[in-house]
């Protein structure tokens, strides 16, 4: 979720190109990072700041050692991919002889064999980053091309993956070229001048006249002309409109509240966490793994340790991984764990969900569990998280910052990221061949645009929660991993609406909680596909058991799943979608729900009352 600014302004030197960049990369500080820096063309050459940590550093740097007037600059706030949160790994990075930066959002997936390619040509290195590969294959088609918009469409060529490039060269004084590839970049139209953003807040507060650009297109922008190409060359044209919202709607993408904008992040959190996920020879590969797949292979048991939302995304892993690895898997509370004395050895797999990485009771369990000798894999969204240096291996989620204190993207980041290992660990331990392997990923990499078509038409649900805004009570049904997503649809309304609400596996209805329900008891039921008969049939039975006494009837059904509309109040389609990964597009409308509801009545959608972001004490 990095931030990019670019701009270009008169020919005359000034202030002006460190400002809009400074002031863009404030107005994109809700995106979240952990370095960020700064890049100018002056008379004298490039000159660049960068820094570790907050913006705040970074301001400090230059106060302390200014950089001189300029005609155009680039600025970048970094959230770690490749290489840890340092000075040297943020963002600009440099050609070999410093008269080239470029800032990068994105993963470029084979910047290995690149990089294997401009060691061996005896190009140095400075960083641990993907993005200083790109730095040094554009100077290089730069001294080959003489210009910097071939350039860029040289090397893009060649780079593989998801990501938005600037750059800017000493030659080129008055020109920033940009790039994308399944990632956003945004032109600003200025009056004598013109910006690049990773998305409009980067100069809402200088234009509102903003270029859509289109996939695999390059721009070169300068103070009076953009210019806008596709891959090969070709001259295109982007869409041209005005935005709406103005700059105190920025920090917040145009949405109301951060969790809005992060429930309408899901599908690019969901992408983005599936990015990168192959070697050369098309195996699946983790993020930071240390242990040897020996090890893996001789796993007898794996548990799956988590608080909250992400012990529902390792209810989720529990269905898949049995499935797929036959590898029997428990779901343990993190704060329950190390004090019943579970059995742990060797052979045990401990696998720990933390969005922060800082979950104090989730650090706790990891460590006992070590101590018990076994190994800990950790599933998280932050680089350099207390979790993720203690576990053996790392999956990242690749969801960026999340700020609204109730989770969303980093729930369904979390299953994909299961999901993923479940597929890996098939693979290696041969449950599963390598092209079942592909047909899985190949469905996975379906739901971020089925996610964004839940998006598309979110209207219906949050008219029904608001219509709904004096409900005291909701209860939630659902059945197989129907069932971990009723329990996350309860939280969310807990969390955000302070009313009762629960959540039961749709086969205890008849055990106890069918008592609770009255005459317009509002109940959501989580409706497997129909594709899985003994399953769907028994929750329609359960839909019509609480609708026979009073209930009212909230149903999420997959399109075409007609058995259940006799039966049902409201019904909220969901796309088609293979059984185990039905979670990623079931609980979106309850997310939406619960946000709608709170906001009907009049609550902090963002700051739940008494709830912290992360528990970091026990």
């Amino acid at each position: 979720m990095c931030g990019i600014v670019g701009y270009v302004g008169p020919a005359v030197p000034s202030t002006r190109p460190l400002d809009v960049a400074l002031e863009g990369l404030a107005r994109l500080e809700y995106r979240g990072y952990d370095s960020a820096g700064v890049a100018l063309v002056t008379p004298t050459g490039l000159a660049t700041a960068k820094r570790a940590g907050k913006l705040a550093n970074l301001r400090e740097a230059l106060e302390a050692d200014p950089l001189p007037p300029a005609t155009a600059g680039i600025g970048h706030t970094r959230w770690a991919t490749h290489g840890a949160p340092t000075d040297a790994n943020a963002h600009p990075q440099l050609s070999a002889d410093g008269r080239l930066a470029v800032i990068h959002n994105g993963i470029i997936e084979n910047f290995a064999p690149l990089k294997a390619e401009l060691l061996e040509a005896g190009v140095p290195f400075t960083s641990e980053t993907d993005t200083e590969v790109a730095a040094h294959l554009l100077g290089r088609a730069y001294d080959e091309t003489g210009g910097l918009t071939a350039a860029m469409l040289a090397v893009t060529r060649r780079l593989e993956g998801a990501f938005t490039l600037l750059a800017m060269h000493a030659e080129e004084p008055g020109t920033v070229v940009g790039a994308r590839l399944n990632s956003p970049l945004v032109v600003g139209l200025g009056d004598g001048e013109n910006y690049l953003g990773s998305d409009v807040a980067a100069f809402i507060g200088h234009t509102r006249e903003a270029l859509e650009l289109g996939q695999d297109q390059v721009v070169t922008i300068t103070a009076e002309e953009v210019r806008v190409v596709d891959g090969d060359g070709t001259p295109a044209t982007g869409r041209r409109y005005t935005v709406d919202w103005d700059a105190n709607a920025a920090v917040k993408g145009g949405f109301a509240t951060f969790m809005d904008k992060e429930i309408h992040d899901q599908p690019k959190a969901v992408a983005d966490t599936l990015l990168g996920r192959h070697d050369g020879a098309g195996n699946l590969v983790l993020d930071e793994l240390r242990i040897e797949p020996a090890v893996l292979r001789s796993v007898d048991k794996i548990i799956v340790v988590a608080c909250g939302t992400a012990a529902y995304a390792g209810h989720v892993a529990k269905y898949a991984i049995e499935h797929w690895c036959r590898i029997p898997v428990e779901v343990e509370l993190a704060h329950e764990f190390r004090y019943r004395d579970p059995v742990v050895s060797e052979k045990t797999l401990v696998v720990a969900i933390s969005q922060s990485g800082e979950t104090m009771d989730t650090i706790m369990a990891i460590r006992h569990a070590r101590e018990q000798g076994a190994k800990v894999l950790a599933v998280v969204n932050t680089h350099g998280s207390t979790i993720a240096r203690e576990s053996d291996a790392v999956l990242y989620t690749h969801a960026g910052p999340e700020v609204a204190v109730a989770s969303t993207k980093a729930f369904l980041a979390q299953i994909t990221a299961c999901y993923l290992l479940g597929l890996y660990l098939a693979e290696l331990r041969g449950n599963k061949y390598a092209d079942e392997v592909a047909d899985y990923l190949a469905e996975l990499g379906k739901l971020p645009a089925k996610i964004q078509e839940l998006l598309d038409r979110e209207g219906e649900v949050r008219a029904v929660a608001e219509a709904m805004k004096d409900v005291t009570s909701v209860l939630f049904l659902g059945r197989h991993v129907g069932y971990p997503v009723a329990l996350e649809g309860a939280l969310k309304l807990k969390e955000l609406a302070y009313i009762h609400a629960e959540g039961f596996a749709a086969g205890e209805l008849k055990h106890g909680p069918i008592a609770l329900i009255e005459e317009g008891q509002p109940v959501f039921v989580v409706v497997p596909t129909p594709r899985r008969p003994t399953l769907h049939a028994k929750v329609v039975s359960n839909i019509q058991e609480v609708r026979a006494r009073g209930a009212r009837t909230l149903v999420i059904a997959e399109e075409g799943d007609e058995a259940v509309t006799a039966f049902a109040d409201v019904v909220f389609r969901v796309p088609r979608t293979p059984t185990l990964m039905m979670p990623l597009v079931t609980v979106v409308p309850l997310q939406i729900f619960a946000s709608a509801l709170a906001t009907a009545k009049g609550l902090d959608v963002d700051q739940p009352r008494n709830l912290a972001k992360s528990v970091t004490v026990e």
